[in-house]
């Protein structure tokens, strides 16, 4: 079993922004990736509003540079996923991995969260055969083809608009008659010639034989049902956190995410929280890197308290 300071669970902007604090003070943390490198954010095309990039910076290329940061400091990283971990009876915890098993002084936990479904018919057996949750990484194999987003919210726009660059058309299915997005983003969208909207409507099934096909909407004040051919459905409407590993071992709230005090740590003395498996307000990459400093700088806090 490997014996480690300091282990962070998660390769987001909070897990390599704790990871390189924790190395600067020269604790050698591990990250265990999880099963995406670099979490949401290395899906994005392009981050606009993270400070220091006034012309935007891709996300993959953002979290390329996060990790080398950690890196320099001496923060290591391990290709794996956590699917087992031990922490009720106190530090040092257990983490077992698909490939390894590592106790663990001290912990941060950056596992972030997932998008949420719909949960209707058709949506799961045509996942990667049309309908997608990621613009970013399957909007090239939609070029000259009509497309439909569902969500009204900030990653809705931003994917909508990734889209436009591929697809004849994006119409977008939003629940509401108003957009949540930001202003700059609602203005965008408005304003492009490719998108347009269909507004106070659900999906009620994705329909296709192989292939999305078309989709069955209702309208929610008329009740009025429509079919609308399509070639493929991006679903924007929310994300979850990432915490089922931890049901039952840590406090969480009403909504499943884990709740963290002023110094970042959990229910269980020993183990951090940072990024937006605790965060379901902010859920930005400036707010999630904030959130990984101040625990990376807790983390080495307490392991000094316990000596």
């Amino acid at each position: 079993m490997e014996k480690e300071k300091v282990i962070v669970i998660g390769s987001g902007p909070a897990g390599f922004t704790a990871a390189m604090y924790a190395a600067r003070a020269r604790l050698e943390p591990l990250i265990i990736s999880g099963n995406q490198l670099g979490g949401q954010i290395s899906i994005t095309y392009e981050v606009e509003n993270y400070p220091g990039f006034p012309e935007g910076v891709a996300g993959p290329e953002l979290v390329d540079l996060m990790q080398k940061q950690a890196e320099r400091f001496g923060a290591r990283l391990v290709v794996d996923e956590v699917t087992e971990a031990t922490l009720t009876e106190g530090a040092p915890f257990r983490v077992k991995t698909f490939g390894q098993e590592y106790q663990a002084e001290s912990l941060v936990i950056a596992t972030g969260a997932s998008p949420h479904r719909l949960g209707i018919p058709g949506e799961e057996a045509l996942i990667g055969r049309g309908v997608s949750f990621c613009a970013t990484c399957d909007g090239f194999f939609f070029r000259e083809k009509d497309v439909i987003v569902v969500g009204g919210g900030d990653s809705a726009m931003e994917e909508g608009l990734f889209l436009t660059r591929f697809a004849n058309r994006v119409r977008v299915i939003h629940r509401r008659d108003d957009l949540r997005a930001g202003e700059t983003l609602k203005r965008r969208a408005m304003e492009n010639d490719k998108m347009s909207f269909i507004w106070d409507t659900v999906l009620e099934e994705i329909i296709g034989n192989g292939k999305v096909e078309a989709v069955r909407t209702r309208n929610v004040k008329s009740s009025a049902t429509e079919e609308l051919k399509t070639d493929g459905v991006f679903i924007f409407i929310g994300h979850f956190p990432n915490t089922d590993l931890f049901t039952g071992q840590l406090e969480m709230d009403p909504m499943g995410y884990l709740v963290t005090d002023e110094r970042a740590m959990t229910s269980v003395p020993g183990v951090f929280a940072a990024g937006e498996v605790q965060d379901p307000v902010y859920r930005q990459v400036a707010t999630s890197v904030g959130q990984g400093a101040a625990a990376g700088m807790m983390v080495e806090r307490w392991l000094v308290e316990q000596e």
